[in-house]
């Protein structure tokens, strides 16, 4: 093969090269996905489904940054939802909550033997794609609202506030959603941890954990003069990815 050869061959597979990196960190720069999820825990299942726009920083654009809209819903059998309000659960209502054991005398438990809710809420994503076939991503719900039926929940304390509230209450959803810190949230607010693996440029396979407030608000207050309470749930996930306007190099 001659030195002119050598050298045109040498140029177009570098052409080439420079072409696909180029798609691939314009594929980063912007992207949309439409995703679907399963979760459970065995206990308390639900779905979501999603849609996300990540903009991608730096020079090889593999840090992400995003936002997006989500569909979640979950719902179980004697499930239960236990004093809402960080005031309540810590005496605390500022980000030390974190670091704050619960007052356990002030815990109430709300239990419903079929619950079930609904919410659509403004999200927050943060991804690093590691190649073109597999990402990392948290996100976490920001506001919105939530919305379902009626439920009839059976009180439990541990106090001697059983003698004035026990029994069964009537209570919905907390129509509401905001994210704050920890016991401070209000709502129903899913979160994700979350890996991507891409086996089509438009079409991959999502797994991983999420974490979902759910919260109820009855119609008498109770005992402290509360009427939230919420449900915490660690589940496993499964979904479904597709990134619509993806180039395919």
């Amino acid at each position: 093969m001659s030195i002119l050869k050598i050298i045109s061959t040498t140029s177009f597979f570098i052409a080439i090269s420079l072409n696909l990196t180029a798609q691939t960190e314009a594929n980063r720069a912007s992207q949309n996905y439409l995703s679907t999820t399963l979760m459970s825990n065995g206990s308390y299942s639900g779905l979501s489904l999603a849609w996300t726009r990540l903009h991608g920083l730096g020079k090889r654009k593999a840090f992400q940054l995003g936002y997006g809209i989500r569909f979640s819903a979950a719902g179980g059998n004697n499930i239960g939802f236990t004093t809402a309000p960080a005031k309540l659960t810590s005496g605390e209502t500022g980000p030390q909550v974190l670091f704050v054991e619960n007052i356990e005398k002030n815990i109430d438990t709300l239990t419903f033997k079929r619950v079930q809710q609904n919410s659509i809420n403004a999200s927050i994503h943060i991804a690093y794609q590691f190649s073109s076939k597999l990402s990392a991503e948290f996100n976490i719900d920001a506001i919105g609202f939530s919305f379902g039926g009626y439920r009839t929940g059976s009180f439990t304390s541990s106090s001697d506030s059983l003698k004035k509230f026990g029994g069964n209450h009537l209570a919905k959803p907390t129509p509401f959603n905001l994210l704050l810190v920890s016991d401070n949230d209000i709502g129903q607010l899913n979160s994700e941890l979350v890996i991507s693996y891409f086996f089509k440029p438009t079409l991959g396979l999502r797994f991983g954990a999420s974490f979902l407030f759910s919260e109820f608000t009855t119609d008498d207050k109770l005992y402290l003069d509360n009427d939230r309470f919420r449900y915490k749930s660690l589940m496993g996930m499964i979904g479904i990815v597709y990134r619509p306007f993806q180039k395919i190099n």
